[in-house]
């Protein structure tokens, strides 16, 4: 931090929020290839909270890109501050007292660990979306697997670019092999888990 810079502590904390709230703040960190199911599964996941009081908010990769992120190309140091502004920013909102889903391929691991440490490990939940590169091949939503084997999208992620998998995430989805109110639900019952063990914070349902 630069030494002219004093951080100021203000009198409404984290805490406070999280009891105006009725539930501690997380972010959901969702990570898997492109058309794994990540913006599909955070859009279910957020919607199943919502409807339980909790608040919300997705942070997408696409949707930051085009703003926020909006000067950053795709190349790894692209990559790279991609990922540790996000990580930022879905820190000053789970500070806010939010429960923050990030959907981003974030491929690297040393980048996760960085957004991980930025946000804080009792308010970080890594979820492995893993579903095989020939799923996401087939779905292809975007076209963007047929543009990057015709050489059209360079640095492309699973193609000529590296995907490094989470060896220990908190929840792993195979969305491939299960119904999409499974895999929603089995991350929600982990989230409610989270939610629930820290200083008895109660949720409430309608």
């Amino acid at each position: 931090m630069n030494k002219h810079i004093t951080f100021h502590n203000h009198k409404v904390t984290k805490e406070d929020r999280n009891k105006l709230n009725k539930h501690k703040s997380l972010v959901i960190w969702m990570t898997g290839l492109s058309g794994s199911g990540k913006s599909t599964l955070a859009g279910d996941v957020e919607q199943a909270l919502w409807d339980k009081g909790i608040r919300t908010y997705i942070l997408d990769g696409d949707n930051i890109r085009s703003g926020l992120n909006n000067d950053l190309d795709f190349s790894d140091e692209g990559r790279q501050e991609n990922i540790r502004r996000i990580g930022e920013v879905a820190a000053l909102m789970s500070d806010a007292g939010m429960v923050v889903i990030s959907a981003f391929i974030s491929p690297f691991a040393s980048d996760r660990k960085k957004a991980k440490d930025i946000i804080g490990e009792d308010h970080f939940v890594e979820v492995f979306v893993n579903t095989p590169i020939e799923v996401c091949e087939q779905r292809d939503p975007k076209g963007l697997y047929k543009k990057a084997r015709a050489g059209v999208i360079p640095n492309f992620t699973g193609i000529s670019s590296a995907f490094e998998a989470p060896e220990n995430p908190d929840v792993e989805v195979r969305n491939h092999l299960n119904s999409r109110l499974s895999s929603c639900q089995q991350v929600v019952n982990y989230i409610e888990s989270r939610i629930l063990e820290s200083d008895n914070y109660l949720i409430q349902h309608g």
